[in-house]
């Protein structure tokens, strides 16, 4: 019973290391696949767990993060930091958002570069105001389009090095 219990304590453990750094900023499934695989998951079990933990933030940066930059914004402390950061978001992804609206949220969350993905592309959909019924399918398809990208490199270069 207990050799079943470590193996399953060691599974799991697996699992929510690649879910959580799927969740980070920065990261998100473009390094969590990667680590997934390195840590002996599947291709496809480690993409569907980064899939999923990728997507976990998506609800709540579209609904929360205007609020929470509003009251920032009043802090002389994030003042600054605040207005750097949505320029940067808006001008890097924001063009394209506007010009293309669903469509262009999808290329800028599927592209699997720093700096686009489902944090940047969801705090760019909220600063817009880009309705929720849009926004978010659109991320989970560009998010898709990404995370099949990224393991089909990933499969690559880990049976290149095997």
């Amino acid at each position: 019973m207990e050799m079943i219990l470590r193996t399953l304590l060691n599974f799991l453990s697996v699992e929510l290391t690649v879910l959580i750094t799927a969740a980070m900023p920065i990261i998100e499934l473009r390094g969590a696949i990667p680590v997934g695989m390195s840590l002996g998951m599947t291709p496809t079990h480690a993409t569907a767990i980064s899939f999923i933990g990728s997507m976990i933030p998506v609800p709540f940066i579209l609904f929360t993060i205007r609020p929470i930059f509003n009251y920032l914004k009043e802090m002389r402390l994030f003042k600054k930091l605040i207005h750097k950061l949505t320029d940067r978001s808006l001008s890097n992804n924001g063009t394209k958002l506007q010009k293309y609206g669903a469509w262009g949220l999808i290329i800028v969350v599927a592209i699997p570069l720093p700096g686009t993905g489902v944090w940047s592309g969801s705090l760019a959909a909220a600063l817009l105001d880009m309705r929720f019924k849009w926004a978010f399918p659109a991320i989970l398809v560009g998010n898709l389009i990404a995370a099949i990208a990224v393991m089909s490199l990933s499969n690559g270069v880990f049976r290149v090095f095997s």
